[in-house]
């Protein structure tokens, strides 16, 4: 399986996106600042994912959430209480 994932950071309360084969994994390198574009930001709390068996369509997803247009705007509005 392959994952698109949305961590919200508790410091700053902003949404990062990313895609992993591995998301405990994942979520463990951001939060031990591993991950040098999200490591001011930590500690995060995974607030959404979505599974796939391809990865390509896991990339495509998140290409797509990382252009902030309809699907991202889609996707807020579907987190809405998990984002607050």
């Amino acid at each position: 399986m392959h994952y698109v994932y949305v961590l919200k950071s508790e410091v700053d309360q902003k949404l990062y996106i990313g895609v992993s084969s591995d998301l405990r994994r994942r979520l463990e390198e951001h939060n031990s600042m591993q991950n040098r574009s999200t490591k001011c930001r930590v500690p995060f709390k995974l607030i959404y994912y979505e599974a796939y068996a391809a990865k390509q369509d896991a990339v495509i997803r998140e290409r797509k959430l990382k252009q902030f247009k309809n699907s991202y705007t889609e996707l807020k509005k579907r987190m809405l209480h998990s984002n607050a």
